[in-house]
């Protein structure tokens, strides 16, 4: 656990870790978003894969420095390979991101999340209001991949999900909250609504969160630089976008130059964090 205070200056560091060292994280992702994930890893400065076949998923994890799951696109095969990559990454140590897509949406999809937990609570698991108070067994309303929650409503179930799991748990949102297993809390105040409007855009967040998590040693740290990364990202995009009278086409562009030219000076001034820690 890092003992440096979190501030913008120690979230800078680890973007810059992650430039420096360009970690190699496995993806085992939905179809609708391998391109635009793969791009924001690239984008950030790490190496992405994404492997989901049997044959080398577990040779896959024993390469890479994290691996990330998610569940968007389920289907049999992919949910038996993700458990045979997630029981790999535990036995080598490295970070597992777990993203529960549509989590409480159908009955199918929350036996899956739960055949995966089973197999080994992930290191970290970040996902929308409602799929965090789904996966933490509470009655919450999930619209599609859509969230019908606040981050508010899920900070009770965040919390105690990250006490069971010993996990770092993320809710995304307007504002985004992070917790650990410890009590440390963050809430990350970036972004823009626009955002939402852009198939992959959380899905990449997860992605993001293995390349941080495979440079930061502590998870709940990596996890806050990469949501806050991506937020002030995402506000400085969509302002460009309305600069140029341009719409959320364009924006998927904007995005990813923003992870690949953010520069430490617009970082630190436009970060809203709040730390409890």
């Amino acid at each position: 656990m890092s003992s440096t205070p979190l501030d913008a200056r120690a979230l800078w560091a680890d973007l810059q870790a992650v430039r420096e060292h360009a970690p190699l994280v496995h993806s085992i992702t939905n179809l609708v978003v391998m391109n635009f994930n793969a791009n924001a890893l690239l984008a950030v400065g790490a190496a992405p894969v994404m492997a989901h076949a049997h044959e080398e998923v577990r040779d896959m994890v024993g390469i890479a420095q994290a691996l990330v799951l998610n569940i968007g696109t389920l289907e049999p095969a992919w949910i038996s390979a993700m458990q045979v990559a997630l029981l790999a990454a535990r036995a080598r140590g490295i970070p597992v991101v777990l993203d529960p897509v549509g989590a409480g949406a159908t009955p199918y999809r929350n036996a899956a999340l739960a055949e995966l937990i089973r197999a080994g609570a992930p290191g970290i698991l970040r996902g929308n209001a409602s799929e965090i108070m789904s996966v933490a067994g509470l009655a919450a309303v999930t619209r599609g991949v859509d969230s019908a929650a606040s981050t508010a409503d899920a900070a009770d179930a965040a919390a105690a999900l990250a006490r069971q799991l010993g996990a770092v748990v993320c809710v995304s949102g307007a504002d985004d909250l992070i917790v650990d297993a410890a009590g440390r809390r963050a809430v990350l105040s970036n972004g823009h609504p626009w955002m939402t409007r852009v198939t992959g855009v959380g899905c990449s967040a997860s992605a993001l969160v293995g390349a941080f998590a495979a440079v930061q040693p502590d998870p709940w740290r990596a996890t806050v630089a990469a949501m806050a990364v991506l937020g002030v990202v995402g506000e400085m995009a969509v302002e460009r976008v309305k600069a140029a009278g341009a719409g959320v086409g364009r924006l998927q562009i904007e995005l990813l130059d923003g992870l690949q030219l953010l520069d430490e000076a617009s970082f630190t001034a436009r970060l809203r964090l709040a730390v409890d820690a």
